[in-house]
């Protein structure tokens, strides 16, 4: 019998680490997604927690295009997604995507190198607001950014990042096909900080 949406949660619950808040070890990203709305204040909440992420130089980059399910914005979305996302994706009563500006507003239209990482830092920021909230988040970088740049008139000054799946978790028996629900129920893992922690390159920081 298929695990129910409750049961893959706590699988994927990460066990207590050092203190780390509980919203950030037990954010992870479903592919199913329940027939449920994302209220209108939880999603205003979400995106004034991203509006305060950090910036370099205070350039705030980020932009979202965000759509609702049966809107212009969301099918535009939608769209550009590969078949394999399109395949799961079609549940999610949010879709997002993120772009940043490629020029420093407040100087001189010179190039912000920082762009991709502040709307990474923005799109971390709304995933961990999502998961306070009990709602979920998917990021996709399988999408057409060509076919998504022409859709909405994206300007050439902005790089595209991925799009984001929002609502709250669904049960894994509603995803389309056997090698989805497996992703779905396979357990979460992740490197050791031994594996991406540093002193010196490759040689593992003592952290005590």
């Amino acid at each position: 019998m298929p695990l129910s949406a409750a049961e893959v949660a706590h699988l994927k619950k990460t066990p207590d680490s050092d203190g780390v808040s509980p919203v950030a070890l037990n954010r992870w990203s479903p592919r199913a997604f329940a027939d449920q709305d994302v209220s209108p204040t939880d999603l205003k909440t979400i995106f004034e927690a991203a509006r305060w992420a950090a910036s370099s130089s205070n350039e705030q980059p980020w932009r979202f295009l965000v759509g609702r399910r049966n809107s212009s914005t969301y099918q535009k979305i939608f769209s550009t997604l590969v078949p394999f996302n399109q395949g799961w994706a079609q549940a999610a009563p949010v879709l997002i995507l993120g772009a940043a500006k490629n020029t420093l507003t407040l100087h001189h239209q010179r190039p912000n190198a920082h762009a991709l990482h502040d709307l990474g830092a923005a799109d971390a920021t709304l995933a961990l607001e999502a998961a306070r909230l009990g709602l979920s988040t998917h990021f996709m970088g399988g999408f057409d950014k060509d076919a998504a740049r022409a859709a909405f008139a994206i300007p050439e000054d902005f790089s595209l990042g991925a799009v984001i799946a929002l609502g709250y978790q669904g049960d894994p028996a509603t995803l389309s096909n056997a090698e989805l629900i497996e992703l779905e129920v396979a357990p979460r893992t992740r490197k050791p900080l031994s594996e991406i922690v540093f002193s010196a390159w490759d040689l593992p920081a003592d952290l005590g």
